[in-house]
């Protein structure tokens, strides 16, 4: 760009202001050979994992790193450092990466609650993104990302990786030739072996932790060690349970499969078995989805401790997570991120079936570049329609209804409860705008 243009993002709330200066992009669009420079934001957790696939690709340097808890933000500059013999940029404060007008892309890999806000904030920078999954904490707010990435024209990549996986490319290339005949049903599977998070009162913050800035959106609410690192997956004002956490890979390759977008109806219905401990949110969950005009449905279970295999895997006790197409002819398997079989007949015969993995990380560089959303694998629409999806099946469990719905304006029908959770409460000034 021949200059910067310098604008203002404001939010207000509470008689105070939240206010960063948002910088013009360096450049990068004038040279698409040029170096990409990737901020992590959130390195406990799923960030190793953002550091791991970004840093070895051509052309593009991990330089920023954010996390609200420095001993872990120092840690993973240490070892990043040991390991690459380069130190990054360190930032304890996000704004200050969209600040930063080095910066062209920004992946995201905080608690749940925060993907949204943080990913609006950098497309309103002027910033290119990978968030992980889910893309969203509510349904309200996933339309809204959606939509600042189409006004700022910013390129978004959802991080459901198997939408890269050669093999699964192929696998739902297979079921729309009709390799299993007429598809009707998917089954996604998401038996993961969860023990206990137990007891754990309230305590002090930790020291070199920004409390307020990992709230964020969500209510005030005093410091847990079981409401923090990880443990956060199982509250409801900062997770999704774990058909948001693990589930949302099998609820996204299900509804690719089927070509299905957001169903007419909804139930759900499950518990939090075994365990008498802080976790809110259900650790055996089924759900059931209907798609009345396609003649289609889609069911998804969560399990958390011994299971059956179902076909999928999960042998000497193993997880067992995955999905089951059923067609007019056979069924097709897909037990990982990058395989898939099909059993043809009543016999079961053996059909097609193939193994290969791909680089989601490297697909989104690549879209980086192109500046073609169509480049993506797993863009901003395809990550809200399969994010929502498991918050419709929370919804329909908390209120403990079959919840009829609109596709179209993504609202629930005639309830004012459901409609409520769809949209979620945020803590000022941490508000997501009506317009973005």
């Amino acid at each position: 760009m021949a200059g910067i243009d310098r604008r203002k993002f404001i939010v207000n709330g509470a008689g105070a202001a939240l206010s960063f200066s948002v910088l013009g992009k360096r450049g990068l669009g004038a040279s698409p050979n040029g170096t990409v420079r990737v901020a992590v934001v959130g390195v406990n957790g799923r960030g190793r994992d953002h550091l791991a696939g970004f840093t070895p690709l051509k052309g593009v340097e991990v330089a920023a790193m954010c996390d609200v808890d420095l001993n872990v933000l120092n840690k993973r500059l240490s070892e990043y450092e040991t390991k690459n013999g380069r130190r990054p940029k360190g930032y304890g404060d996000m704004r200050r990466v969209f600040d930063d007008k080095e910066i062209d892309v920004v992946s995201f890999a905080t608690p749940n609650h925060w993907h949204t806000l943080g990913t609006i904030w950098a497309c309103q920078a002027g910033k290119d993104v990978y968030v992980e999954k889910p893309l969203s904490h509510n349904i309200w707010e996933g339309r809204k990302l959606v939509e600042a990435a189409q006004k700022y024209k910013r390129i978004v990549q959802h991080g459901t990786q198997c939408r890269s996986s050669e093999a699964l490319i192929e696998a739902v290339q297979k079921l729309n030739q009709g390799v299993i005949g007429k598809v009707y049903m998917a089954k996604g599977l998401c038996y993961k072996w969860r023990d206990t998070i137990g007891r754990k009162p309230d305590s002090a913050v930790p020291a070199g932790v920004n409390y307020d800035q990992w709230l964020g959106p969500a209510p005030a609410r005093s410091f847990s060690e079981n409401r923090f690192h990880y443990n956060w997956h199982w509250h409801w004002d900062t997770g999704n349970g774990d058909i948001g956490n693990q589930g949302v890979h099998q609820m996204d390759i299900a509804r690719w499969g089927l070509g299905v977008g957001l169903p007419r109806r909804v139930q759900s219905m499950g518990d939090h078995f075994m365990f008498d401990d802080d976790q809110e949110t259900p650790n055996t969950q089924i759900a059931a989805f209907h798609y009345p005009e396609e003649k289609k449905m889609l069911v998804f279970e969560v399990r958390h401790w011994i299971s059956n295999p179902e076909d999928i895997g999960g042998e000497d006790g193993a997880n067992a997570v995955g999905v089951i197409f059923y067609g007019s002819e056979g069924v097709m398997l897909v037990p990982s991120y990058t395989s898939y079989k099909t059993f043809l007949g009543r016999k079961r015969e053996p059909g097609p079936a193939g193994k290969a993995g791909g680089d989601h990380y490297g697909n989104f560089i690549d879209a980086v570049r192109s500046r073609r959303t169509e480049d993506l694998h797993a863009g901003a629409v395809e990550g809200h329609l399969s994010s929502a999806l498991c918050h419709m099946a929370n919804i329909a469990y908390r209120t403990r209804k079959t919840l009829e719905f609109d596709p179209k304006t993504e609202k629930f029908l005639g309830d004012s409860e459901a409609n409520a959770l769809a949209a979620g409460k945020y803590r000022k000034p941490y508000v997501i705008p009506d317009k973005v």
